[in-house]
């Protein structure tokens, strides 16, 4: 976890091409952990119904996001 960490210190730096960057990153690493995480629901039987309740976000969202994968 220590990418997650470094960058998540950077994302505070003063620096905002440094801190621009390393935001730019953790969204990248947020939406791969996302899938990771998506995928792994779908392969233990979770619904896109119950998948989209953790995600805050509807149901269709879900779907058409990771759907095809």
């Amino acid at each position: 976890m220590t990418e997650a960490t470094d960058l998540a210190e950077r994302a505070g730096d003063r620096d905002p091409r440094i801190a621009l960057r390393a935001v730019s990153a953790l969204r990248r690493l947020l939406e791969q952990l996302e899938a990771v995480q998506v995928r792994s629901a779908r392969n233990q039987g979770w619904s896109w119904q119950e998948i989209a309740a953790e995600l805050g976000v509807s149901r269709q969202a879900v779907h058409k996001k990771y759907g095809r994968q």
